[in-house]
């Protein structure tokens, strides 16, 4: 059995571009604690009880800002943008005008970027010892992105369990956005094997398919009579390998899922067995994405095991990839005077 505890604050002291980096910790009246760091503005750990009253990190992550520093996966835990998610080809078009961006992952744009929000130190304040803002301004052509950006991402931890993320942003140039946490889950805890046999229920009757290069067509599927149909809760690992062309393409699941349900209701529910531990996803946003960890190779993480294939899943609320260059994908263009809100729920409970 694994002793789950926090990373250590001093083990996150660092100078990056001229900016020091932190971890903060919040914890609230059940007694579940959750880490943060302002590198990437990312979620490092959530100890949460499971069935027999001990408390288990069930986020990936690292136990120093070396770790994130030096991880061959790059995203664990963090704010993913300008643009999470894939734009084709680096390319798009808005209000006439072209824009290329650096392609990190094959002939994409990924999340962002290489030097996306992941890579950068945000400004924090902590309020009320339940609460942690996170800001950051990025200039005008940050990443080949247009407009000087303004975002808060907000992080609370309510008595009920809950990670409140919520999203805001301001430009003063039309710009396209589209906002995520990516942390990797294992309800059985980080470093605890991998995530295969939890049961997974997404209520959602269609997702958005993909091509080789893991770009959608510009249609939703149904789901139904598919490796992706989770309306039914089932095991991840029941249709996983299945010889599905979608599965192919992805080496796994890599998908999204369109989103109807309200912010009251579940987007997605997991649940691991053998913690007992359940996690529901609420957002506003129009789609989850599920990740299985298809790539995720040998990092080291705060347990010191191994994160390996399927080591952990994603939930990643958002809006469609590639949204850009597919004009009936609901909106992801942000225009000067308004206001972007997202509003995403992590909530955790037990099952005995």
């Amino acid at each position: 059995m694994i002793n789950y505890t926090l990373p250590k604050p001093k083990d996150f002291e660092h100078n990056i571009d001229g900016k020091n980096t932190h971890l903060l910790t919040l914890t609230n009246r059940t007694g579940m604690q959750i880490a943060l760091t302002d590198y990437g503005a990312r979620l490092v750990s959530a100890l949460v009880p499971d069935k027999y009253g001990n408390l288990v990190d069930v986020i990936l992550g690292f136990d120093s800002i070396q770790g994130y520093l030096r991880a061959q996966e790059k995203y664990h835990g963090a704010t993913a943008g300008r643009f999470c998610n894939r734009i084709a080809n680096g390319k798009f078009t808005l209000e006439g005008q072209k824009y290329t961006l650096a392609q990190n992952n094959g002939s994409n744009s990924l999340h962002g970027g290489p030097g996306g929000f992941h890579e950068r130190v945000w400004d924090r304040q902590v309020s009320f010892k339940k609460k942690i803002d996170f800001y950051y301004v990025s200039p005008d052509g940050e990443e080949g992105f247009p407009g000087e950006l303004k975002t808060n991402v907000s992080y609370e931890l309510t008595n009920e369990n809950e990670i409140v993320i919520q999203f805001r942003a301001t430009t003063d140039k039309t710009t396209v956005l589209n906002l995520t946490n990516h942390a990797y889950f294992n309800l059985n805890g980080e470093g605890n094997g991998d995530t295969q046999n939890h049961i997974l229920h997404i209520p959602s009757e269609k997702f958005i398919p993909i091509n080789a290069q893991q770009i959608p067509i510009g249609e939703e599927y149904p789901v139904r009579g598919t490796a992706f149909d989770f309306t039914t809760p089932k095991k991840i690992v029941k249709d996983l390998h299945a010889e599905e062309e979608q599965l192919r393409f992805a080496h796994g699941y890599d998908h999204t899922f369109v989103n109807i349900q309200p912010i009251n209701t579940a987007a997605a529910t997991a649940y691991a067995e053998q913690s007992g531990i359940s996690l529901e996803v609420f957002t506003s946003e129009p789609g989850v994405h599920l990740y299985t960890g298809n790539f995720l190779t040998d990092d080291k993480g705060k347990s010191g095991h191994k994160y390996l294939k399927y080591g952990g899943f994603c939930l990643e609320t958002q809006h469609y990839p590639d949204s850009p260059n597919h004009p009936d994908f609901p909106n992801v263009i942000l225009h000067p005077g308004e206001v972007f809100e997202s509003k995403t729920i992590y909530k955790f409970g037990v099952r005995k």
